[in-house]
């Protein structure tokens, strides 16, 4: 019995080129989103604001490829896993996987949240989005934490995705990472 990668399944033969553009390209712009944020509390010089600059309309567009990605993922499908993968592997692979879903959608949201309950605007290609929470100091604070903890959660999860990355690529040589690389 084979296990889906996605509670919400459909096999393919290989990932799509667009599932494959869209995971390097948030791969990429989420350890960037990362270290940007880190810039940020770091420093309190004119820095941060062009980092805060650059860090708001990246999580925006960070949310919108999610989308686009969750959205992919679903119609198009992925790879089975390999059928001698042992039975953990593949239940930890699907909560990674879930997991790291989550956080793509759960950081932008919670950061566009923390921004507008901290009475800041957020400017994207001019445009300013509306705000989604109230103003409010005590929840501006709560959610200033929840998106630092979550930052540290992301991280850890994508070194572990990238770490099972390697061992199938390197080790297992099962195919796995080539599907994300060559599509095969």
């Amino acid at each position: 019995m084979s296990l889906p990668a996605y509670p919400i399944h459909r096999s393919a033969a290989r990932f799509s080129l667009l599932a494959r553009l869209l995971h390097w390209s948030m791969a990429i712009a989420i350890v960037a989103m990362l270290f940007i944020g880190v810039g940020m509390v770091a420093t309190v010089s004119e820095r941060h604001q062009w980092l805060m600059q650059i860090h708001k309309p990246l999580g925006v567009a960070l949310l919108a490829l999610a989308c686009i990605r969750l959205g992919t993922r679903l119609y198009k499908g992925a790879p089975d896993l390999p059928a001698g993968m042992p039975a953990w592997q593949r239940h930890a692979a699907l909560a990674s996987h879930v997991l790291l879903y989550a956080l793509m959608f759960a950081m932008p949201l919670i950061g566009w949240a923390m921004v507008s309950a901290g009475g800041y605007p957020v400017l994207v290609g001019g445009w300013q989005l509306p705000a989604i929470a109230p103003t409010d100091a005590a929840l501006f604070a709560w959610l200033r934490g929840a998106h630092r903890y979550l930052a540290f959660l992301l991280f850890a999860t994508v070194l572990l995705h990238l770490a099972a990355a390697l061992f199938h690529g390197w080790i297992r040589r099962d195919g796995v990472l080539e599907s994300m690389t060559r599509g095969r």
